[in-house]
């Protein structure tokens, strides 16, 4: 693909239990209504993609039409259609692939998640940017944990502890052509089976590529070369230098975690330079 291609971007914003700790901490209707330093959470995610300036379209899988009222400005934008709205389904993975349905097939896709509060402009345009030019199907943004731990001290993060480096996940992905959507079928099969973890193991990844994770003897590129084997999609890892890309709003303290960032932010020299990383909205 070109890499002056603009991606069509699908944000995944439905609540995964009946009972989400951040909505309840936030006393809102679902998670992705949060608000943010006064700014729901899903405002902030738009807001960054626009201002990438390498998003087409944006389909909003979710939150359930019954509660777009509770958050004005995403009602809005979902009437005036600068945003599809379509209904979520039983699991992040079914409505990923939902939403490509939507999609032509020609298309990059770039899908990310309601709660990536911190989500800039800046990092949208790298994760792409790299992508574009990597050759592959698939791809995955990742950002190494010591970038995080160095500028977050403190906040605890999911951890893939591999042979050349510690990671954590930043909730971008992308599927740049056809292929590449291949890899939601992957993932769903995972969901699946994620109450049977060695049916998981024996069936997603295999023995082998558990036990060389299990003693730290895989790489990076030897899991993602595991996973493209079983999945028929050639996928590769974007390190992103992002520290913001790695923190989401995933449990309710996250939401103080995200906040303090932001306001010392705005009391950096810097401030401005992140696009919504000092976050008025557009």
């Amino acid at each position: 693909m070109k890499k002056t291609d603009k991606f069509v971007a699908i944000v995944l914003a439905a609540d995964r239990t009946t009972n989400d700790p951040v909505a309840i901490k936030s006393g809102v209707s679902c998670k992705a209504f949060t608000p943010i330093c006064g700014i729901p959470m899903i405002i902030r995610v738009l807001d960054a993609l626009k201002a990438s300036g390498l998003i087409k379209l944006v389909i909003l899988c979710g939150p359930p039409e019954s509660v777009h009222s509770n958050c004005p400005e995403l009602q809005q934008r979902i009437g005036s259609g600068e945003v599809i709205w379509i209904p979520n389904l039983d699991s992040p993975s079914r409505s990923a692939n939902s939403g490509l349905e939507k999609i032509d097939e020609s298309d990059p896709v770039l899908l990310t998640t309601a709660d990536h509060a911190l989500l800039t402009p800046e990092i949208v345009q790298y994760f792409l940017d790299e992508s574009s030019k990597s050759d592959s199907d698939a791809t995955v943004g990742l950002v190494k944990y010591e970038t995080i731990k160095d500028a977050f001290p403190g906040t605890k993060r999911t951890v893939i502890r591999l042979r050349d480096g510690n990671f954590c996940g930043c909730n971008l992905y992308s599927f740049l052509n056809h292929r590449g959507r291949n890899l939601v079928s992957f993932w769903r099969r995972a969901e699946d089976l994620r109450k049977h973890p060695w049916r998981l193991v024996g069936e997603i990844l295999g023995p082998i590529a558990i036990l060389l994770y299990l003693l730290r003897i895989s790489t990076l590129n030897q899991a993602l070369n595991a996973i493209s084997a079983k999945a028929g999609v050639k996928s590769r890892a974007v390190i992103i230098p992002h520290a913001e890309a790695g923190v989401d709003v995933d449990k309710a303290e996250d939401i103080a975690l995200v906040e303090s960032i932001l306001k010392e932010e705005a009391m950096s020299p810097a401030f401005g330079k992140n696009g919504t990383s000092c976050r008025s909205t557009l």
